[in-house]
């Protein structure tokens, strides 16, 4: 009888993980899948990849896949960034007409995005990377409070 507790308590945390299981893949067998879903909005979270290769030539695989890495997260701050100049905040005005009459706002939306969490590297069977990045919503939220105080 307990050993069938076990095995339930088991299969519920199991399916519980399975929901909550993160940013999806977009490697497998070591390739970059054909198609890649980007919806940027996770509920409290906005998601953005990128994807990064290194030089073949460097000759060990850690430094190839260093470099893929550093090269994924700098294209998915990017793609952020680029994302999120398209909002809409008050009154209509998107994030990159604030940008415009704010010189300080870019810096301070550059700094939250360099913040952005990392929840995901995949690396590919030769060297490259797909990183996956989010931020939460509040922050932004948060930084868009201070610019129209």
């Amino acid at each position: 009888m307990a050993r069938r507790a076990w095995i339930g308590a088991a299969v519920v945390v199991a399916c519980f993980a399975a929901a909550c299981g993160g940013p999806q893949s977009r490697v497998a067998k070591g390739r970059v899948a054909e198609t890649i879903d980007q919806s940027p909005d996770r509920k409290r979270f906005l998601e953005a990849i990128g994807i990064g290769a290194s030089d073949p030539a460097l000759p060990t695989e850690t430094q190839r896949k260093a470099l893929s890495r550093d090269a994924a997260i700098v294209k998915a701050q990017y793609e952020m960034l680029s994302m999120l100049k398209g909002v809409n905040v008050e009154g209509g005005i998107t994030v990159q007409r604030a940008i415009e009459t704010d010189s300080t706002l870019e810096a301070r939306l550059k700094e939250t995005i360099k913040g952005a969490e990392i929840v995901k590297s995949e690396f590919t069977s030769d060297s490259g990377c797909v990183v996956t990045i989010r931020l939460p919503k509040k922050r932004l939220e948060d930084l868009m409070a201070v610019r129209w105080q």
